[in-house]
């Protein structure tokens, strides 16, 4: 006995001419499993947070504690440069920690597709307020380029790619976490962080600042340049100086700006100290075979000057001679430096002028 046809069999044979429909697509169990998983986690949050909702004066005092780390202040600020001028706002480490003290706060970055032969990547940056049920999320396309001097560099290593979209979605995801917390709460944060590094977690000013000009000159960054930047000498560098100037080195040593972009050189200061540094030009060096010769034959000290008298008596001794013998005699009994000093080096010198 024949099986009863399907609607979708009986339909086939009243129209054999129309167009199939198109195959649904299989979908495997452990990708069915994954997506039950994915609900199901999501709705589980929901409930937890509904069912333990946050404590307002428990975060609030977290993120005091937390603003108050030194460490933390430093990296809650970034700064770039923008039409000559710098950006500068809470960074991707204070909105973070933020959610964190915060609670009940789901966020993240996802790579929805990624194109080699385009060169880009889509991107999802998103935060959620389970308790509130506030979601702020934005999609957006990373190229696979990189600024390389202010020309474009095109991305064909996977590592570099998966570091540029790390890099671009924190930057969005920033954004987002900012959006579903209440600005008071991230305004407060950020005066507290400021305080925290004017205060430099109780260590003396002089000491701060001592320690952050030895750390410029690490990087290259002279204690002229920074003079420059701030308009004052160092020793009059004050605390809130000192913060704006932990937030540039943070951003130099992040790459998010230039040192010479932040600190620009002075060149007419730097030539008028070349000049006023000026050294003698150093003597040619000397073949091997000189310096050989001078040290087996150092130079001897020059000679003590010889009495007028000496050379007096000597110029009458040989001028007395009459027989070459004679003269030959008297000229090898005198002292080496009498015969320069008079003239008479040579034999045949002293018998053509005395003989003359």
């Amino acid at each position: 006995m024949s099986l009863p046809l399907s609607k979708e069999a009986l339909a086939e044979q009243a129209n054999p001419n129309a167009i199939a429909p198109l195959a649904r697509a299989r979908v495997g169990q452990a990708t069915a499993v994954e997506q039950s998983r994915a609900i199901a986690e999501v709705q589980g949050a929901i409930v937890l947070a509904q069912n333990r909702p946050r404590e307002k004066s428990i975060a609030i005092a977290e993120m005091e504690e937390s603003c108050r780390i030194k460490e933390l202040a430093e990296s809650a600020f970034f700064k770039f440069p923008r039409g000559g001028a710098s950006v500068t706002g809470a960074s991707i480490h204070l909105a973070r920690e933020l959610a964190r003290c915060w609670g009940n706060i789901d966020y993240g970055i996802k790579e929805l597709a990624r194109d080699d032969g385009h060169a880009q990547s889509e991107m999802l940056a998103f935060a959620w307020d389970l308790e509130t049920n506030v979601r702020a999320e934005t999609v957006f396309i990373v190229p696979h380029l990189r600024d390389a001097r202010g020309k474009p560099q095109p991305l064909t290593d996977v590592r570099d790619i998966y570091e540029n979209n790390a890099n671009m979605g924190a930057r969005r995801l920033r954004e987002q976490i900012f959006a579903v917390l209440p600005r008071w709460f991230t305004e407060k944060a950020e005066t507290i962080c400021h305080d925290t590094l004017q205060n430099g977690g109780g260590e003396p000013l002089p000491v701060r600042v001592a320690a952050m000009v030895k750390a410029f000159e690490a990087i290259g960054i002279s204690k002229a340049r920074i003079e420059k930047k701030v308009g004052c000498a160092v020793d009059r560098i004050d605390a809130v100086i000192l913060a704006n100037l932990s937030i540039a080195f943070k951003s130099i040593k992040r790459n998010e700006v230039q040192a010479s972009d932040e600190f620009p050189e002075d060149k007419a200061a730097n030539a008028e100290a070349a000049l006023k540094g000026e050294k003698p030009a150093l003597e040619p060096p000397q073949d091997p075979q000189a310096q050989q010769a001078t040290a087996a034959n150092p130079a001897k000290p020059a000679p003590n000057p010889i009495a007028p008298e000496t050379i007096a008596a000597a110029l009458a001794t040989l001028k007395a001679c009459k027989r070459a013998a004679d003269l030959s005699a008297a000229w090898e009994a005198l002292d080496v430096n009498v015969c320069r000093e008079i003239g008479f080096e040579t034999l045949d010198g002293i018998m053509s002028k005395i003989g003359g």
